[in-house]
């Protein structure tokens, strides 16, 4: 298979991996960011509880694995890279590794499905940074599109919610779609809220009938900002108090695991939804699942036949107000 890539590279978060990384972890992810000590600590405690591991490194080299074997067996047979935002392996490293290992032009796929400053523009940021930090020879770099609405990645969310109301055994249960919140001021300048509509629009359509919300979690700026909502503990205790009594949570707006997923839902949402009573079952996001690893090599090939511009994004997308 003819291509003018020799390399895919994966660009993710990034997560600590022991009780040594959370604090200079946390301290790469709010650079810049006029965050309190105190808050950093509070989220630090998160971590503790899981041993200073996110989940968030072992499930990219789930998916890397699972991706080099299905474009080993469908082309195009790219290496792939892997690099993080926030922690080892980290970008400027592994620009520098492809620089080193002769890579000329690479794919880059991003870890979120979505439009947004932190999802999109930043990570188009931290590559062109990382390629600065390699020097001259820097391979060049073309991102992926955002992939919300792709049916791949419907399919895999709509195959981890069917599991999810199998195990609540409950037919007038409700569909909750959760996505990070973002501020309102960045919000405006890009089409995440809209695109998790979308998405949640296009899952809906295979379960008819089903009562639908959609809500945010893991807010973590100042209290008198304004963030998108409703936050999902809130409308949980909204929910019972209208009389309902069984929730499947689908976290759409990740494409796995990782901590914002183990602690804001799978602690600090079930405690809530035990505290007042509510059956609650949690989705698996799209992870490993076959037909999310099938839609990234799509990804690529959209891009190697010329079936998707090369940018697809409008020079002032995504900016921070």
């Amino acid at each position: 298979m003819k291509t003018d890539y020799d390399a895919l590279l994966v660009v993710s978060f990034g997560g600590p991996e022991g009780m040594e990384d959370v604090i200079p972890f946390l301290e790469n992810v709010l650079r810049g960011r006029n965050v309190p000590r105190e808050r950093m600590l509070q989220v630090a405690h998160h971590y503790e509880m899981f041993g200073g591991v996110s989940p968030i490194n072992q499930q990219n080299r789930d998916l890397i694995a699972a991706l080099e074997k299905e474009l080993e067996a469908n082309g195009p047979k790219l290496p792939i890279y892997w690099g993080n935002r926030n922690w080892h392996p980290l970008l400027p490293d592994t620009l520098r590794r492809m620089t080193g290992d002769g890579i000329k032009s690479a794919l880059a796929f991003v870890t979120s499905a979505y439009s947004s400053y932190s999802s999109c523009r930043q990570y188009l940021q931290n590559i062109s940074d990382a390629q600065a930090s390699a020097g001259p020879g820097a391979p060049r770099v073309e991102k992926l599109r955002v992939f919300y609405d792709h049916p791949l990645f419907i399919e895999a969310n709509v195959d981890h919610i069917r599991a999810a109301f199998k195990q609540l055994d409950a037919k007038d249960a409700h569909l909750v779609f959760t996505a990070h919140s973002i501020p309102e001021s960045m919000a405006v300048n890009c089409n995440y809220a809209s695109q998790i509509g979308d998405a949640g629009a296009l899952i809906a359509r295979e379960f008819p009938g089903t009562q639908l919300h959609f809500v945010y979690q893991s807010r973590s700026g100042s209290p008198t900002q304004p963030w998108l909502g409703p936050d999902i503990c809130d409308h949980l205790r909204r929910l019972r108090d209208e009389g309902v009594t069984s929730v499947v949570i689908a976290p759409i707006g990740f494409v796995s695991d990782h901590m914002e997923v183990v602690y804001d839902l799978d602690v600090e949402a079930r405690r809530v939804a035990e505290e007042i009573g509510m059956k609650m079952v949690r989705a698996q996001t799209a992870g490993t699942h076959p037909s999310f690893v099938k839609m990234i090599r799509e990804l690529v090939m959209e891009r190697i036949d010329d079936e998707v511009p090369m940018n697809i994004c409008a020079p002032d997308c995504c900016h921070i107000s």
